[in-house]
Protein backbone atom coordinates (compact mmCIF):
# COMPACT_ATOMS: atom_id res chain seq x y z
CA UNK A 1 0.00 0.00 0.00
CA UNK A 2 3.01 2.23 1.00
CA UNK A 3 4.41 1.55 -2.45
CA UNK A 4 1.15 2.25 -4.33
CA UNK A 5 0.83 5.67 -2.13
CA UNK A 6 3.78 6.48 -3.43
CA UNK A 7 3.55 5.85 -6.77
CA UNK A 8 0.17 8.30 -6.56
CA UNK A 9 2.39 11.35 -4.52
CA UNK A 10 5.64 11.61 -6.22
CA UNK A 11 4.53 14.29 -9.14
CA UNK A 12 6.70 16.69 -8.61
CA UNK A 13 10.26 15.71 -10.49
CA UNK A 14 10.85 17.27 -14.10
CA UNK A 15 12.49 14.01 -15.13
CA UNK A 16 12.18 10.36 -14.60
CA UNK A 17 12.16 8.88 -11.37
CA UNK A 18 15.75 6.50 -11.05
CA UNK A 19 15.70 5.56 -7.12
CA UNK A 20 13.56 5.46 -4.17
CA UNK A 21 14.17 4.61 -0.69
CA UNK A 22 11.53 4.58 2.41
CA UNK A 23 12.69 6.03 6.20
CA UNK A 24 13.17 2.95 8.40
CA UNK A 25 10.86 4.80 10.64
CA UNK A 26 8.32 5.05 7.78
CA UNK A 27 7.42 8.40 7.77
CA UNK A 28 8.96 9.71 5.00
CA UNK A 29 10.43 8.15 1.43
CA UNK A 30 13.15 9.68 -0.75
CA UNK A 31 13.43 10.04 -4.50
CA UNK A 32 15.93 10.93 -6.89
CA UNK A 33 15.43 11.85 -10.59
CA UNK A 34 17.18 12.45 -13.88
CA UNK A 35 16.30 16.27 -13.34
CA UNK A 36 19.38 15.58 -10.32
CA UNK A 37 17.29 16.79 -7.36
CA UNK A 38 16.50 14.83 -4.16
CA UNK A 39 13.40 15.33 -3.23
CA UNK A 40 11.74 13.96 0.55
CA UNK A 41 8.12 13.05 0.48
CA UNK A 42 5.66 13.30 3.49
CA UNK A 43 3.97 9.83 3.20
CA UNK A 44 1.20 10.84 5.28
CA UNK A 45 0.50 14.40 4.75
CA UNK A 46 0.99 13.32 0.99
CA UNK A 47 3.19 16.41 0.22
CA UNK A 48 7.11 17.29 -0.53
CA UNK A 49 8.97 18.60 2.43
CA UNK A 50 12.25 19.49 1.07
CA UNK A 51 14.25 19.65 -1.52
CA UNK A 52 18.38 18.45 -2.27
CA UNK A 53 20.49 20.27 -4.76
CA UNK A 54 23.75 19.47 -5.44
CA UNK A 55 24.21 16.62 -7.93
CA UNK A 56 24.93 17.82 -11.79
CA UNK A 57 23.57 14.15 -13.37
CA UNK A 58 20.82 11.58 -12.59
CA UNK A 59 20.67 10.67 -9.17
CA UNK A 60 20.67 6.48 -9.36
CA UNK A 61 20.75 5.45 -5.71
CA UNK A 62 19.52 6.35 -2.04
CA UNK A 63 19.56 5.23 1.11
CA UNK A 64 18.85 6.18 4.57
CA UNK A 65 21.16 5.85 7.51
CA UNK A 66 19.91 3.09 10.56
CA UNK A 67 19.02 5.58 12.45
CA UNK A 68 17.19 7.99 9.54
CA UNK A 69 19.46 11.16 10.74
CA UNK A 70 21.35 10.81 7.03
CA UNK A 71 20.25 10.52 3.79
CA UNK A 72 23.18 9.14 1.46
CA UNK A 73 22.89 9.94 -2.63
CA UNK A 74 24.68 8.07 -5.73
CA UNK A 75 24.70 9.67 -9.31
CA UNK A 76 25.91 9.64 -12.17
CA UNK A 77 28.32 12.47 -11.90
CA UNK A 78 30.58 10.26 -10.31
CA UNK A 79 29.93 11.21 -6.43
CA UNK A 80 28.81 10.36 -4.11
CA UNK A 81 27.00 12.63 -1.17
CA UNK A 82 25.90 12.94 2.24
CA UNK A 83 23.06 14.66 3.37
CA UNK A 84 21.37 15.89 6.92
CA UNK A 85 17.55 15.82 7.51
CA UNK A 86 17.86 17.89 10.11
CA UNK A 87 19.86 20.58 9.26
CA UNK A 88 18.73 20.28 5.27
CA UNK A 89 22.20 20.75 3.67
CA UNK A 90 25.26 18.93 2.66
CA UNK A 91 27.47 17.28 4.84
CA UNK A 92 30.09 16.34 2.93
CA UNK A 93 31.07 15.17 -0.67
CA UNK A 94 33.10 11.83 -1.24
CA UNK A 95 34.75 11.85 -5.23
CA UNK A 96 37.13 9.09 -5.94
CA UNK A 97 34.95 7.31 -8.32
CA UNK A 98 36.05 7.65 -12.04
CA UNK A 99 32.42 6.35 -13.48
CA UNK A 100 28.84 6.33 -12.60
CA UNK A 101 27.66 5.36 -9.00
CA UNK A 102 25.22 3.07 -9.02
CA UNK A 103 24.60 1.74 -5.80
CA UNK A 104 25.35 3.03 -1.93
CA UNK A 105 24.79 1.16 1.28
CA UNK A 106 25.26 2.10 5.27
CA UNK A 107 26.58 -0.47 7.54
CA UNK A 108 23.61 -1.84 9.51
CA UNK A 109 25.72 -0.84 12.74
CA UNK A 110 28.89 1.36 12.24
CA UNK A 111 29.49 4.80 10.89
CA UNK A 112 30.53 3.18 7.08
CA UNK A 113 29.51 3.47 3.95
CA UNK A 114 30.11 1.60 0.83
CA UNK A 115 29.22 2.55 -2.74
CA UNK A 116 29.61 0.71 -5.96
CA UNK A 117 30.40 2.63 -9.28
CA UNK A 118 30.37 1.30 -12.95
CA UNK A 119 34.57 2.01 -12.99
CA UNK A 120 34.64 -1.55 -11.55
CA UNK A 121 35.32 -0.69 -7.59
CA UNK A 122 33.70 -0.42 -4.26
CA UNK A 123 34.65 2.05 -1.91
CA UNK A 124 34.28 2.45 1.76
CA UNK A 125 33.76 5.37 3.10
CA UNK A 126 34.48 6.79 6.93
CA UNK A 127 31.38 8.62 7.92
CA UNK A 128 33.55 10.41 11.22
CA UNK A 129 36.49 11.04 9.24
CA UNK A 130 34.48 11.70 5.90
CA UNK A 131 37.45 9.94 4.47
CA UNK A 132 38.22 6.88 2.15
CA UNK A 133 38.98 3.96 4.24
CA UNK A 134 39.47 1.13 1.58
CA UNK A 135 38.86 0.35 -2.24
CA UNK A 136 38.47 -2.55 -3.83
CA UNK A 137 39.44 -3.40 -7.54
CA UNK A 138 39.07 -5.74 -9.96
CA UNK A 139 35.07 -6.56 -10.07
CA UNK A 140 34.34 -8.02 -13.25
CA UNK A 141 32.02 -5.74 -14.25
CA UNK A 142 30.16 -2.52 -12.93
CA UNK A 143 28.40 -2.81 -9.69
CA UNK A 144 24.96 -2.74 -9.19
CA UNK A 145 23.98 -3.67 -5.84
CA UNK A 146 26.10 -4.33 -2.74
CA UNK A 147 24.37 -5.30 0.54
CA UNK A 148 26.18 -5.86 3.83
CA UNK A 149 25.70 -8.82 6.33
CA UNK A 150 22.80 -7.57 9.28
CA UNK A 151 25.73 -8.42 12.04
CA UNK A 152 28.40 -5.85 9.53
CA UNK A 153 30.92 -8.87 9.78
CA UNK A 154 31.18 -8.70 5.58
CA UNK A 155 29.95 -6.80 1.96
CA UNK A 156 28.16 -9.23 -0.48
CA UNK A 157 28.47 -7.83 -3.88
CA UNK A 158 26.51 -9.09 -6.77
CA UNK A 159 28.44 -9.50 -9.56
CA UNK A 160 27.55 -10.94 -12.82
CA UNK A 161 27.01 -14.79 -12.81
CA UNK A 162 28.85 -14.42 -8.90
CA UNK A 163 28.39 -13.43 -5.54
CA UNK A 164 31.61 -11.93 -3.82
CA UNK A 165 32.09 -11.50 -0.08
CA UNK A 166 34.05 -8.96 0.86
CA UNK A 167 35.61 -7.78 4.08
CA UNK A 168 37.48 -3.90 4.00
CA UNK A 169 39.50 -3.52 7.03
CA UNK A 170 41.86 -4.92 4.92
CA UNK A 171 40.72 -5.16 1.91
CA UNK A 172 39.76 -8.81 0.53
CA UNK A 173 37.67 -11.70 -0.62
CA UNK A 174 36.63 -14.08 2.16
CA UNK A 175 34.39 -16.07 -0.52
CA UNK A 176 33.05 -15.98 -4.61
CA UNK A 177 29.45 -18.36 -5.05
CA UNK A 178 29.03 -18.95 -8.50
CA UNK A 179 24.96 -18.07 -9.12
CA UNK A 180 23.82 -17.98 -12.63
CA UNK A 181 22.02 -14.76 -12.39
CA UNK A 182 23.21 -12.81 -15.19
CA UNK A 183 22.82 -9.17 -14.17
CA UNK A 184 21.33 -8.70 -10.96
CA UNK A 185 19.75 -5.97 -9.95
CA UNK A 186 18.47 -6.36 -6.42
CA UNK A 187 20.02 -8.06 -3.11
CA UNK A 188 18.28 -9.32 0.00
CA UNK A 189 18.45 -10.86 3.43
CA UNK A 190 16.18 -13.42 5.20
CA UNK A 191 17.21 -15.99 7.85
CA UNK A 192 20.82 -16.38 6.72
CA UNK A 193 19.59 -16.51 3.27
CA UNK A 194 20.37 -13.92 0.46
CA UNK A 195 18.09 -13.46 -2.30
CA UNK A 196 19.07 -11.97 -5.27
CA UNK A 197 16.78 -10.78 -8.19
CA UNK A 198 17.16 -10.12 -12.10
CA UNK A 199 15.13 -9.06 -14.65
CA UNK A 200 14.95 -9.33 -18.37
CA UNK A 201 12.24 -7.79 -20.60
CA UNK A 202 9.35 -8.64 -19.17
CA UNK A 203 10.41 -11.78 -17.03
CA UNK A 204 11.70 -11.43 -13.01
CA UNK A 205 13.86 -14.29 -11.56
CA UNK A 206 14.52 -14.67 -8.13
CA UNK A 207 17.46 -16.80 -6.70
CA UNK A 208 18.54 -17.96 -3.47
CA UNK A 209 22.19 -18.52 -1.64
CA UNK A 210 22.64 -20.23 1.42
CA UNK A 211 24.73 -17.70 3.94
CA UNK A 212 25.58 -20.89 6.20
CA UNK A 213 27.48 -22.44 3.56
CA UNK A 214 29.71 -19.23 2.68
CA UNK A 215 32.64 -18.24 3.85
CA UNK A 216 32.29 -14.34 5.22
CA UNK A 217 34.84 -13.78 7.70
CA UNK A 218 38.62 -15.40 8.12
CA UNK A 219 41.08 -16.45 5.46
CA UNK A 220 40.96 -15.45 1.95
CA UNK A 221 39.48 -17.13 -0.90
CA UNK A 222 40.72 -18.53 -3.55
CA UNK A 223 39.99 -15.45 -5.88
CA UNK A 224 40.79 -12.50 -3.40
CA UNK A 225 40.98 -9.11 -4.79
CA UNK A 226 44.67 -8.11 -4.29
CA UNK A 227 46.71 -10.36 -2.81
CA UNK A 228 46.92 -14.01 -3.16
CA UNK A 229 48.25 -14.88 -0.03
CA UNK A 230 46.33 -16.14 3.10
CA UNK A 231 46.09 -13.53 5.94
CA UNK A 232 45.31 -14.63 9.37
CA UNK A 233 42.29 -15.57 10.86
CA UNK A 234 40.34 -13.37 12.18
CA UNK A 235 37.77 -12.70 15.00
CA UNK A 236 34.44 -13.81 13.81
CA UNK A 237 32.77 -10.78 15.69
CA UNK A 238 35.26 -8.01 17.41
CA UNK A 239 34.66 -7.13 20.78
CA UNK A 240 34.20 -3.65 19.72
CA UNK A 241 33.41 -1.73 17.10
CA UNK A 242 35.75 0.36 15.24
CA UNK A 243 34.18 3.19 14.76
CA UNK A 244 31.19 4.88 16.03
CA UNK A 245 27.43 3.24 15.78
CA UNK A 246 24.31 4.26 15.29
CA UNK A 247 21.85 5.60 18.17
CA UNK A 248 18.44 3.84 17.79
CA UNK A 249 15.00 3.93 20.05
CA UNK A 250 15.03 0.32 21.76
CA UNK A 251 11.59 0.64 23.27
CA UNK A 252 8.24 1.95 22.10
CA UNK A 253 7.90 3.42 18.78
CA UNK A 254 8.68 7.04 19.42
CA UNK A 255 8.87 9.29 16.28
CA UNK A 256 12.23 10.04 14.65
CA UNK A 257 13.42 14.18 14.98
CA UNK A 258 11.90 16.23 12.41
CA UNK A 259 13.79 17.03 8.85
CA UNK A 260 13.77 20.36 8.13
CA UNK A 261 11.11 21.59 6.20
CA UNK A 262 10.56 24.23 3.38
CA UNK A 263 9.56 27.76 4.26
CA UNK A 264 6.12 27.13 3.44
CA UNK A 265 5.77 24.87 5.85
CA UNK A 266 7.76 26.39 8.78
CA UNK A 267 5.56 29.29 8.16
CA UNK A 268 2.62 26.98 9.22
CA UNK A 269 1.54 26.78 13.18
CA UNK A 270 0.94 23.06 14.07
CA UNK A 271 -3.05 22.36 14.51
CA UNK A 272 -4.74 20.63 16.88
CA UNK A 273 -5.55 17.71 13.99
CA UNK A 274 -1.63 17.47 13.71
CA UNK A 275 -1.27 16.87 16.87
CA UNK A 276 -3.85 13.94 17.24
CA UNK A 277 -2.35 12.77 14.19
CA UNK A 278 1.07 12.18 16.23
CA UNK A 279 -1.09 10.89 18.51
CA UNK A 280 -2.28 7.91 17.09
CA UNK A 281 0.82 7.42 15.18
CA UNK A 282 2.36 5.94 18.09
CA UNK A 283 2.39 2.14 18.42
CA UNK A 284 2.57 1.32 22.06
CA UNK A 285 2.33 -3.45 21.82
CA UNK A 286 2.34 -4.19 25.49
CA UNK A 287 1.85 -7.62 25.00
CA UNK A 288 4.69 -9.43 23.21
CA UNK A 289 2.55 -11.90 21.93
CA UNK A 290 0.10 -9.42 19.96
CA UNK A 291 3.57 -7.68 18.54
CA UNK A 292 4.60 -11.53 17.27
CA UNK A 293 0.87 -12.14 16.30
CA UNK A 294 0.70 -9.09 14.65
CA UNK A 295 4.31 -8.06 12.67
CA UNK A 296 6.24 -11.52 12.90
CA UNK A 297 6.00 -13.15 9.25
CA UNK A 298 4.98 -16.40 9.04
CA UNK A 299 6.04 -17.70 5.62
CA UNK A 300 9.33 -19.05 4.66
CA UNK A 301 10.55 -15.99 2.54
CA UNK A 302 9.68 -12.29 3.79
CA UNK A 303 11.16 -9.52 1.06
CA UNK A 304 11.61 -6.53 3.23
CA UNK A 305 11.45 -8.69 6.97
CA UNK A 306 10.99 -5.91 10.05
CA UNK A 307 14.28 -5.66 11.71
CA UNK A 308 13.82 -7.83 15.55
CA UNK A 309 15.91 -4.64 17.43
CA UNK A 310 13.03 -2.30 16.18
CA UNK A 311 9.59 -2.36 16.71
CA UNK A 312 7.66 -1.85 13.86
CA UNK A 313 5.60 1.35 13.35
CA UNK A 314 1.50 0.69 13.21
CA UNK A 315 -0.64 2.38 10.48
CA UNK A 316 -0.93 5.90 11.03
CA UNK A 317 -4.81 6.11 10.03
CA UNK A 318 -5.68 2.87 10.67
CA UNK A 319 -6.97 1.01 14.49
CA UNK A 320 -4.87 -2.13 15.99
CA UNK A 321 -7.74 -4.37 14.85
CA UNK A 322 -7.78 -3.25 11.14
CA UNK A 323 -3.95 -4.02 11.49
CA UNK A 324 -4.63 -7.36 13.00
CA UNK A 325 -6.94 -8.65 10.38
CA UNK A 326 -4.43 -7.19 7.50
CA UNK A 327 -1.38 -8.83 8.62
CA UNK A 328 -2.68 -12.51 8.79
CA UNK A 329 -0.49 -14.09 6.54
CA UNK A 330 -2.33 -17.37 3.93
CA UNK A 331 -2.14 -20.53 5.06
CA UNK A 332 1.42 -21.82 5.03
CA UNK A 333 2.16 -24.43 2.49
CA UNK A 334 5.15 -25.60 1.34
CA UNK A 335 6.93 -24.16 -1.16
CA UNK A 336 10.22 -24.16 -3.47
CA UNK A 337 12.67 -21.41 -4.64
CA UNK A 338 11.95 -19.21 -6.75
CA UNK A 339 8.49 -18.44 -4.63
CA UNK A 340 7.61 -15.20 -6.46
CA UNK A 341 4.13 -15.02 -4.53
CA UNK A 342 4.77 -16.58 -1.41
CA UNK A 343 3.82 -13.25 0.76
CA UNK A 344 1.26 -12.03 -1.40
CA UNK A 345 -2.52 -11.95 -0.07
CA UNK A 346 -5.01 -13.34 -2.46
CA UNK A 347 -8.11 -11.21 -1.38
CA UNK A 348 -5.59 -7.77 -0.97
CA UNK A 349 -4.19 -8.71 -4.76
CA UNK A 350 -7.75 -8.85 -6.51
CA UNK A 351 -8.46 -5.51 -4.84
CA UNK A 352 -5.45 -4.11 -6.12
CA UNK A 353 -5.99 -5.59 -9.66
CA UNK A 354 -9.23 -3.94 -9.93
CA UNK A 355 -8.49 -0.70 -8.97
CA UNK A 356 -5.72 -0.85 -11.52
CA UNK A 357 -7.87 -2.21 -14.10
CA UNK A 358 -10.06 0.72 -13.36
CA UNK A 359 -7.60 3.53 -13.03
CA UNK A 360 -6.17 2.03 -16.55
CA UNK A 361 -10.23 2.18 -18.34
CA UNK A 362 -10.78 5.64 -17.19
CA UNK A 363 -8.48 6.84 -19.87
CA UNK A 364 -8.71 4.15 -22.14
CA UNK A 365 -11.09 6.01 -24.71
CA UNK A 366 -10.04 9.11 -25.01
CA UNK A 367 -6.15 6.74 -25.87
CA UNK A 368 -7.86 5.53 -28.53
CA UNK A 369 -9.24 8.12 -29.98
CA UNK A 370 -5.51 10.32 -29.97
CA UNK A 371 -3.75 7.48 -31.34
CA UNK A 372 -6.20 6.77 -33.91
CA UNK A 373 -6.14 10.95 -34.98
CA UNK A 374 -2.39 10.70 -34.83
CA UNK A 375 -2.37 7.76 -37.01
CA UNK A 376 -4.25 9.50 -39.53
CA UNK A 377 -2.50 12.10 -39.91
CA UNK A 378 0.72 10.38 -40.39
CA UNK A 379 -0.83 8.42 -43.17
CA UNK A 380 -1.35 11.79 -44.81
CA UNK A 381 2.34 13.23 -44.10
CA UNK A 382 3.58 9.26 -45.50
CA UNK A 383 1.53 9.99 -48.30
CA UNK A 384 3.62 12.52 -49.63
CA UNK A 385 6.74 11.16 -48.15
CA UNK A 386 6.34 8.27 -50.74
CA UNK A 387 6.69 11.06 -53.71
CA UNK A 388 9.61 11.67 -53.06
CA UNK A 389 9.03 15.33 -52.29
CA UNK A 390 10.55 15.56 -48.64
CA UNK A 391 9.84 19.34 -48.50
CA UNK A 392 5.98 18.64 -49.03
CA UNK A 393 5.60 16.30 -46.67
CA UNK A 394 7.24 18.68 -43.72
CA UNK A 395 4.66 21.09 -44.93
CA UNK A 396 1.62 18.98 -44.58
CA UNK A 397 3.32 17.97 -41.08
CA UNK A 398 3.15 21.55 -39.95
CA UNK A 399 -0.23 22.12 -41.22
CA UNK A 400 -1.88 18.97 -39.32
CA UNK A 401 -0.89 21.44 -36.18
CA UNK A 402 0.18 18.52 -34.48
CA UNK A 403 3.63 18.75 -32.46
CA UNK A 404 3.56 15.21 -32.16
CA UNK A 405 3.92 14.10 -36.06
CA UNK A 406 6.29 16.83 -36.28
CA UNK A 407 8.29 14.94 -33.78
CA UNK A 408 8.24 11.58 -35.47
CA UNK A 409 9.09 13.41 -39.00
CA UNK A 410 12.03 14.96 -37.69
CA UNK A 411 12.98 11.69 -35.80
CA UNK A 412 13.59 10.22 -39.41
CA UNK A 413 15.24 12.93 -41.27
CA UNK A 414 17.69 13.90 -38.39
CA UNK A 415 19.20 10.27 -38.90
CA UNK A 416 20.01 11.32 -42.55
CA UNK A 417 21.70 14.76 -42.95
CA UNK A 418 21.87 14.86 -46.80
CA UNK A 419 17.68 15.11 -46.30
CA UNK A 420 17.93 18.83 -44.80
CA UNK A 421 17.91 21.68 -47.77
CA UNK A 422 17.61 25.58 -46.86
CA UNK A 423 14.24 25.65 -47.57
CA UNK A 424 13.18 23.02 -45.42
CA UNK A 425 15.15 25.29 -42.66
CA UNK A 426 12.70 28.03 -42.85
CA UNK A 427 9.89 25.62 -42.63
CA UNK A 428 11.14 23.85 -39.50
CA UNK A 429 12.91 26.28 -37.61
CA UNK A 430 9.62 28.01 -36.14
CA UNK A 431 8.45 24.51 -35.30
CA UNK A 432 11.71 23.95 -33.60
CA UNK A 433 11.14 26.29 -31.14
CA UNK A 434 7.94 25.42 -30.14
CA UNK A 435 10.04 21.92 -29.60
CA UNK A 436 12.51 23.79 -27.41
CA UNK A 437 9.93 25.01 -24.86
CA UNK A 438 7.85 21.85 -24.57
CA UNK A 439 7.46 20.56 -21.24
CA UNK A 440 7.89 17.11 -22.78
CA UNK A 441 11.57 15.82 -22.57
CA UNK A 442 11.44 14.03 -25.98
CA UNK A 443 10.42 16.82 -27.81
CA UNK A 444 13.19 18.63 -26.29
CA UNK A 445 15.81 16.58 -27.27
CA UNK A 446 14.28 16.04 -30.89
CA UNK A 447 14.13 19.67 -30.88
CA UNK A 448 17.80 20.27 -29.90
CA UNK A 449 19.03 17.36 -32.51
CA UNK A 450 17.41 19.40 -35.41
CA UNK A 451 18.55 22.55 -34.57
CA UNK A 452 21.90 21.30 -33.82
CA UNK A 453 22.21 19.71 -37.36
CA UNK A 454 21.03 23.18 -38.94
CA UNK A 455 23.50 25.17 -37.28
CA UNK A 456 26.58 22.77 -38.20
CA UNK A 457 25.33 22.40 -41.94
CA UNK A 458 23.60 26.08 -42.97
CA UNK A 459 25.21 28.42 -39.97
CA UNK A 460 28.25 29.37 -41.68
CA UNK A 461 26.11 29.21 -45.25
CA UNK A 462 23.72 31.67 -44.08
CA UNK A 463 26.75 33.89 -42.51
CA UNK A 464 28.82 33.84 -45.50
CA UNK A 465 25.65 35.28 -47.65
CA UNK A 466 24.63 37.65 -45.61
CA UNK A 467 28.03 39.35 -44.93
CA UNK A 468 28.92 38.65 -49.08
CA UNK A 469 28.58 42.15 -50.91
CA UNK A 470 25.85 42.82 -53.48
CA UNK A 471 25.99 40.76 -56.64
CA UNK A 472 26.06 42.28 -60.23
CA UNK A 473 22.98 42.48 -62.29
CA UNK A 474 20.05 39.89 -61.62
CA UNK A 475 20.67 36.46 -60.21
CA UNK A 476 16.90 35.44 -59.33
CA UNK A 477 18.44 31.98 -57.77
CA UNK A 478 20.99 34.26 -55.77
CA UNK A 479 18.39 36.02 -54.36
CA UNK A 480 15.71 33.18 -53.33
CA UNK A 481 18.87 32.01 -51.47
CA UNK A 482 20.22 35.42 -50.25
CA UNK A 483 15.80 35.53 -48.88
CA UNK A 484 15.78 32.09 -47.47
CA UNK A 485 19.41 32.80 -45.58
CA UNK A 486 17.59 36.18 -44.02
CA UNK A 487 14.43 34.24 -42.77
CA UNK A 488 16.48 31.74 -41.16
CA UNK A 489 18.97 34.55 -39.29
CA UNK A 490 15.33 35.94 -38.28
CA UNK A 491 14.63 32.70 -36.67
CA UNK A 492 17.46 31.75 -35.41
CA UNK A 493 17.99 35.10 -33.93
CA UNK A 494 14.85 34.32 -32.11
CA UNK A 495 15.90 31.04 -30.80
CA UNK A 496 18.94 31.86 -29.58
CA UNK A 497 17.45 34.32 -27.05
CA UNK A 498 15.64 31.22 -25.00
CA UNK A 499 18.57 28.88 -25.89
CA UNK A 500 21.02 31.10 -23.79
CA UNK A 501 18.92 31.37 -20.81
CA UNK A 502 18.62 27.31 -20.75
CA UNK A 503 22.23 26.71 -20.72
CA UNK A 504 22.77 27.11 -17.40
CA UNK A 505 20.26 24.30 -16.32
CA UNK A 506 22.09 21.08 -15.37
CA UNK A 507 21.79 17.92 -16.36
CA UNK A 508 21.52 16.33 -20.37
CA UNK A 509 19.23 19.03 -21.51
CA UNK A 510 21.68 21.83 -19.93
CA UNK A 511 24.56 20.08 -21.84
CA UNK A 512 22.42 19.94 -25.14
CA UNK A 513 21.45 23.86 -24.70
CA UNK A 514 25.40 24.87 -23.70
CA UNK A 515 26.40 23.43 -26.95
CA UNK A 516 24.27 25.07 -29.08
CA UNK A 517 24.68 28.30 -27.07
CA UNK A 518 28.77 27.48 -28.49
CA UNK A 519 27.28 26.72 -31.65
CA UNK A 520 25.14 30.11 -31.92
CA UNK A 521 27.53 32.34 -30.46
CA UNK A 522 28.34 33.70 -34.30
CA UNK A 523 24.85 35.18 -34.36
CA UNK A 524 26.01 37.96 -31.95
Amino acid sequence: LSSLLVLRTLMGHKANICSLDFHPYGEFVASGSQDTNIKLWDIRRKGCVFRYRGHSQAVRCLRFSPDGKWLASAADDHTVKLWDLTAGKMMSEFPGHTGPVNVVEFHPNEYLLASGSSDRTIRFWDLEKFQVVSCIEGEPGPVRSVLFNPDGCCLYSGCQDSLRVYGWEPERCFDVVLVNWGKVADLAICNDQLIGVAFSQSNVSSYVVDLTRVTRTGMVAQDPVQDSRPLAQQPPHPSAPLRRIYERPSTACSKPQRVKQNSESERRSPSSEDDRDERESRAEIQNTEDYNEIFQPKNSISRTPPRRSEPFPAPPEDDMATAKEAAKPSPATDVQFPVPNAVKIPQQVELLDEDAMSQIRKGHDTMCVVLTSRHKNLDTVWAAWTTGDIKTSVDSAVAINDLSVVVDLLNIVNQKASLWKLDLCTTILPQIEKLLKSKYESYVQTGCTSLKLILKRFLPLITDMLAAPPSVGVDISREERLHKCRLCYKQLKSISGFVKSKSSLSGRHGSAFRELHLLMASLD
